[in-house]
């Protein structure tokens, strides 16, 4: 019997943090608001008996590409065809905008679903994770981060332009807002979110290693959580360095997938770690 499917709303937050949880996902209430304030007409619920069973939520970058993230299922509803319905429910969505290209980081568990709609390896991404002893303290970064010279690299970068997802980002966690600086130019930037297992460093940018090195370290400065989530480029040494020596784990891999015509790739050679899986 195929899900009822419906637009997402506010009030449906909650069976969402639900969901997440069930996954032991990093996400807060405020990232699912980010999905239905940027884009709430491309986020869905899946149905069951009139209980929230599934859930996927959409977002547009600048009309180059689109996002699929938060593809849940309740674990007992799982093998029942609700993800796929979910995947094909986003995918008809973005297709009649149009969009040229749709991407999303898949877990192992998801790649295949996602293979079987047309969608193509483009590159392999680490979560890793640091545990540490908490050690407190307070964060003297300005209140508003100014974020102007860090949007029009970072559209480069990215391949869209992400710059309202990322003002919001900054201004829930300005303390994990960290920009690099050489002779007046903008070597590379990190900002950080607080979820609610960990915070979470992403997206991380840089033209070389030692800024790579010094967004680091300044971020684990200003980060007082005991667990750090990062989600780091594979084919990055610099970061897979960097990671090692201050004592990550690797915990999952990831890979990111594209469908339809990937004309703005960004420069995935800058990217250090993304933003995260919710939002590229």
């Amino acid at each position: 019997m195929s899900p009822d499917i419906r637009l997402m709303r506010p009030a449906d937050i909650p069976a969402g943090m639900r969901l997440k949880d069930i996954a032991g996902w990093n996400q807060t209430r405020d990232d699912w608001a980010r999905f239905l304030r940027f884009n709430p007409e491309g986020c869905f619920v899946a149905e069951r008996d009139g209980r929230v069973a599934g859930t996927v939520a959409t977002i547009i970058y600048e009309g180059r590409l689109a996002w699929i993230g938060m593809v849940l299922v309740d674990a007992e509803f799982r093998g029942q065809g609700i993800g796929a319905a979910l995947l094909h429910h986003a995918v008809a969505y973005l297709d009649a905008q149009p969009i040229p290209c749709i991407k999303l980081d898949a877990t192992l568990q998801g790649k295949p679903l996602y293979e079987r709609f047309g969608f193509k390896v483009e590159y392999g991404i680490d979560r890793c994770v640091l545990r540490r002893t908490c050690r407190g303290g307070s964060s003297s970064s300005p209140p508003n981060p100014d974020l102007g010279a860090v949007l029009p690299i970072d559209r480069e970068v990215f391949g869209a332009d992400r710059g309202e997802v990322l003002r919001s980002v900054a201004a829930a966690a300005p303390e994990l807002v960290v920009l690099a600086r050489r002779a007046g130019s903008l070597e590379g930037y990190a900002l950080g979110r607080r979820g609610s297992l960990a915070d979470h460093l992403g997206p991380w940018i840089a033209r070389d290693e030692q800024t790579a090195r010094a967004l680091l370290d300044h971020f684990l400065e200003r980060s007082h959580r005991e667990t750090i989530f990062v989600d780091v480029l594979r084919d990055n040494r610099w970061a897979r360095t960097l990671v090692n020596e201050k004592g990550f784990e690797f915990s999952r891999p990831l890979t990111r997938m594209y469908r339809g015509e990937n004309r703005h790739s960004g420069q995935p050679k800058l990217v250090c770690a993304i933003l995260g899986p919710e939002f590229g």
